[in-house]
């Protein structure tokens, strides 16, 4: 047996808590997001971009839930697999696709809403003579068409190709050429989990792409609070203020929740791939692995409560599902 599948050995956590976990929040996730598309193509008429931003994230949580079944069995049943069986090409190639494709057109996503969120301030402030010129250009020419409905779905068809064609790619080349190698015996070993340098380098890329992101979100709430705070030095509390406040809470929700369920991820991935190359220790290298599995799960868990922060997010959303409930 090669030294590789002997190194790499999963431990209770890899094959009972990751796989029971990830079942979980596919049930969960399967049946709010569900919920939600259904809410969102049928019973909402009038359709802002938010609702078509939310629409596409709810699309890209399903694929993420669907992924979760794979990645499950994976950690089940990896070890005891062939490397080069059907299952393990299959798993490998569906599970690592829905959910990284997912990820990515998630995070996107949820960078627009951050900014479709600003914009409604500005369109609130652009009335109001003390907003600067600079200001109202800034609004009318960019900020403004993130909340037009035709902008959106175009946006979001863009978002999707862009992910696929960038991400299929590398996915294909991991699949047909990394992981089709010989010398393993096993599914689950140190090719699968630690990938060569071209998967690495894309994974890298990712994690930038990660923090862009979120780096999008905290500008966006940074520039919301500044302004918030000089409006309250010349104003008292009004309905504007109240507008204030519920943009705040919605950037602010985004903001936790790529912090809890991102920010571990893209942090740790770089310090991963550092050290794994100089760890000789099977057991340190184990420790490594299952870290980066957890984490992985984690941000991927952000896929199954989405649903709750809809309810958050939008009041549509919330109006409709109260009315579907109390009907029912």
């Amino acid at each position: 047996m090669n030294n590789n599948s002997t190194c790499i050995q999963p431990s209770v956590i890899s094959t009972t808590a990751l796989p029971i976990t990830y079942i979980f929040l596919c049930i969960v996730g399967l049946f709010g997001n569900s919920l939600a598309q259904w809410v969102f193509l049928t019973k909402i008429g009038k359709k802002t971009s938010t609702h078509i931003y939310l629409a596409n994230l709810v699309t890209a949580n399903l694929l993420v839930c669907t992924a979760m079944p794979f990645m499950g069995a994976y950690f089940l049943r990896g070890f005891y697999w062939k490397y080069q069986s059907v299952q393990c090409r299959l798993v490998n190639f569906l599970g690592t696709l829905s959910l990284h494709v997912s990820m990515f057109v998630s995070l996107i996503i949820l960078s627009w809403i951050a900014i479709s969120r600003y914009a409604t301030l500005m369109k609130k402030e652009s009335m109001q003579e003390a907003t600067s010129c600079y200001e109202r250009i800034f609004y009318g020419h960019l900020l403004k068409r993130f909340r037009q409905p035709k902008f959106a779905r175009a946006t979001c068809i863009y978002i999707w190709g862009v992910v696929l064609v960038v991400i299929i790619p590398v996915i294909l080349y991991y699949s047909v050429v990394e992981a089709t190698e010989d010398g393993e015996s096993h599914c689950y070993n140190r090719r699968m989990e630690l990938g060569a340098s071209p998967s690495q380098i894309a994974g890298l890329i990712g994690t930038t792409f990660i923090g862009f992101s979120f780096l999008v979100v905290v500008t966006s709430y940074y520039s919301f609070v500044s302004h918030l705070r000089r409006v309250r030095t010349c104003t008292s509390i009004t309905e504007r203020d109240l507008t204030y406040r519920s943009v705040k809470r919605h950037l602010l929700i985004i903001q936790v929740l790529l912090v809890v369920c991102f920010l571990p991820y893209s942090i740790f991935k770089p310090i991963f791939y550092v050290l794994h190359q100089k760890e000789e220790d099977c057991q340190q290298l184990n420790y490594l692995i299952e870290a980066k599995n957890i984490l992985t799960c984690l941000a991927s868990a952000r896929s199954s409560t989405d649903p709750i922060i809809f309810l958050l997010l939008d009041k549509t959303f919330k109006k409709t599902l109260y009315d579907l409930i109390t009907k029912s």
